[in-house]
């Protein structure tokens, strides 16, 4: 049959010998014929209970039946649960057998221990660091991953203390959704959720400290108490988790070999130097670019500086970047653009410029030198130099104006007069002056629709009170379809509205005091009764089945009562 499945489920893989383990064998078809295994190695202490599982939901049926029992092991050692077999649609199906580690007895068994015990054991903060010991100025990677154990499951987190990356340039990658994985912690199988990512690159030596993250967890821990139905009953507590200090040895940049010129940059990359053109005109300008590509600390250094003629104007270059972060660094490329505008006709050398860097991988530097480049100015007067190729000289050349320098500029301008005309009594002018009194009327109409609503003061109670309901209703709309978190968020706004609007902290008080405080607020019993059933309903949800029919009722029924309860008091 397809999509049977029938399967045996243990609530650990290793526990003491004076410990209990329990064993669920589930199936999602109704099956005959069940028949456990022997159970070598173990005493039954209780089984089999059998409990079925069946809902619809979107006009999909959900079903699952269960045969659970309570064993205790008796010899330690590495013991052995065999098959169990079940007859499910005319043809048998067998669980997989399973191994359980039992060790000598342990101080508090697992009967004995709190939610807080239990939420210590199975959920753990780690903060994995891709290099312990990188390169000053070398990127590394720091993941938060939150592991949870199957056995327990998380429902709210809440950040308390975010590190501060000290002696470290810091770049958050953003994560987009917690997707929750499967994967292992101490060879032990874990959910695990990644919760921050953050790239550094170290700019000190030695051994620097990456302060810890910190995170207060909502934690739900099943109890060996059962339900009506047979589900199992959860314990909440709340356990704060840290990633723990992190210690980095950051090895300095080595001295030996290390070029003049070198600036800082630490990863692999490329060096060039351009120009948009190669030739042009005296007073005419060209862009020289001087461009790194390539991976590596690309923010965190500066570019060489070009070297160049006396007799070339020069403007103040434009830095572009275009770098992103990943989790393997930075990426992309930077560059200076220097606009240069030459006086004189000739050709003038842009002489090769060095660009050196670290590279981690090789832990060896390269140096990269552009071309020399020659601008040639075709057209333009003569500079007193006769030989414009080595004009390169620090001493600046005197600059000759010609008598035609400045030809292009038009002296003489063809301007008109503007036709005049006069705005008083104009047909411009009456619009204007007739225009506010039209708005007289408009006035009067919007004054008295005002004025009747604001007489409606029924009506206005009436809307006031849906908007009450509807804002401290908000959070509990979105989860509906969500049992556990719905009842919650309703428990909530029920409480919150009767702080805000009686002025008294509820959660001090009792069903009967809070029934005592509306009463004297001249609420009627029908009203607070439909309060306190909605509150009752709060608390039972923890322990009962709720169908998507009766969360709906629910908060129909809570937006009702607020409202009567508004408008009442």
């Amino acid at each position: 049959m397809a999509g049977v499945t029938f399967e045996m489920k243990l609530s650990k893989p290793k526990l003491g010998l004076n410990e209990r383990l329990r064993v669920d064998f589930t199936m999602n078809k109704d099956g005959d014929n069940f028949n456990p295994p022997d159970f070598a190695g173990f005493k039954v202490l209780m089984g089999p209970s059998q409990s079925i599982s069946s809902s619809w939901v979107n006009g999909v049926r959900s079903y699952s039946k269960s045969y659970s029992y309570t064993l205790a092991p008796t010899a330690k050692g590495k013991l052995r649960i065999n098959q169990a077999t079940i007859i499910i649609g005319g043809k048998i199906y067998k669980s997989l057998p399973e191994e359980i580690e039992v060790t000598a007895a342990v101080d508090k068994p697992s009967d004995q221990m709190t939610a807080d015990d239990i939420a210590d054991e199975n959920l753990h903060l780690v903060a994995e660091v891709s290099k312990s010991n990188p390169y000053m100025n070398e990127a590394i990677t720091v993941v938060y991953k939150l592991y949870v154990s199957p056995s327990i499951s998380v429902s709210n987190y809440q950040p308390l203390d975010n590190p501060k990356y000290n002696n470290f340039w810091s770049q958050d990658i953003k994560v987009t959704s917690l997707n929750a994985k499967n994967g292992t912690f101490k060879g032990k199988p874990y959910r695990y959720v990644i919760l921050k990512r953050v790239v550094l690159y170290p700019q000190k030596s030695g051994k620097l400290e990456i302060e810890p993250l910190s995170l207060d967890v909502t934690v739900d821990v099943p109890t060996n108490k059962r339900d009506f139905f047979g589900g199992r009953v959860y314990a909440q507590t709340n356990k704060t988790v840290s990633a723990g200090n992190r210690n980095i040895n950051v090895k300095a940049l080595p001295l030996e070999n290390q070029p003049a010129d070198f600036k800082g940059a630490v990863g692999d990359f490329n060096f060039s130097v351009t120009t948009s053109k190669p030739s042009l005109n005296a007073s005419e300008s060209l862009q020289a670019v001087v461009e790194v590509t390539g991976k590596g600390n690309l923010k965190l250094f500066k570019l060489p500086e070009l070297n160049l003629p006396s007799s070339l104007e020069v403007y103040e270059p434009e830095f572009t970047e275009g770098v992103r972060t990943t989790l393997g660094g930075m990426q992309g490329k930077i560059n200076n653009s220097y606009t240069i505008v030459p006086s004189f006709k000739g050709k003038y050398p842009l002489p090769s410029i060095p660009f050196s860097f670290f590279n981690p991988k090789t832990e060896t530097y390269t140096t990269l030198k552009s071309s020399e480049i020659i601008i040639n100015v075709l057209e333009g007067p003569n500079s007193a130099a006769s030989n414009t190729l080595n004009s390169s000289s620090t001493n600046k050349q005197s600059v000759i104006a010609a008598n035609r320098q400045f030809n292009f500029i038009k002296l003489n301008a063809n301007l008109s007069p503007i036709g005049s005309a006069y705005f008083f009594r104009s047909t411009l002018f009456y619009s204007l002056l007739l225009i506010p009194l039209l708005f007289i009327p408009v006035a009067i109409l919007f004054r008295k629709k005002r004025e009747e609503i604001a007489s409606d003061v029924m009506g206005n109670k009436a809307k006031k009170a849906n908007r009450l309901a509807k804002r401290y209703l908000s959070k509990a709309k979105k989860e509906l379809g969500n049992k556990e978190s719905f009842y919650v968020a309703l428990e909530k706004a029920l409480h919150n509205y009767l702080k805000a609007k009686l002025k008294i902290e509820t959660s001090e008080f009792s069903k009967d005091k809070i029934s005592e405080l509306l009463l004297q607020k001249n609420v009627d019993e029908a009203t607070i009764n439909g309060f306190i059933a909605l509150l009752k309903n709060c608390e039972a949800a923890r322990y009962s089945q709720f169908s998507n029919v009766q969360m709906q009722q629910d908060y129909e029924k809570a937006s009702e009562v607020i409202s009567l309860i508004d408008k009442q008091v």
